[in-house]
């Protein structure tokens, strides 16, 4: 009996039980009021947290704000994104 070695496609399908990462980044826009507004109303967090997010995307042009499935990111994003800020979730 000859067993067949399959080779791998190559292709690399992302399954949306990955942990993922939303992504805050910085604009010349929004003023940090809101940006802190946004994330304690949307994500959750609390004033300090959100305003350690928020300088960090100032100063580091991106600041990773919430982890978890896609699926579990997905209104996050919706809403962050409806609110005017940039958002991606990787």
């Amino acid at each position: 009996m000859v067993k067949e070695k399959l080779k791998p496609t190559g292709e690399n399908k992302e399954v949306a039980s990955e942990e993922k990462e939303l992504i805050l980044f910085n604009d010349d826009v929004n003023t940090f009021d809101y940006v802190i507004d946004t994330l304690i109303e949307v994500c959750g967090h609390d004033p300090m947290q959100a305003e350690q997010c928020a300088l960090i995307a100032h100063f580091n042009g991106k600041c990773g704000i919430k982890s978890g499935t896609f699926d579990t990111l997905k209104p996050y994003y919706d809403e962050m994104t409806n609110r005017e800020l940039t958002v991606t979730i990787s």
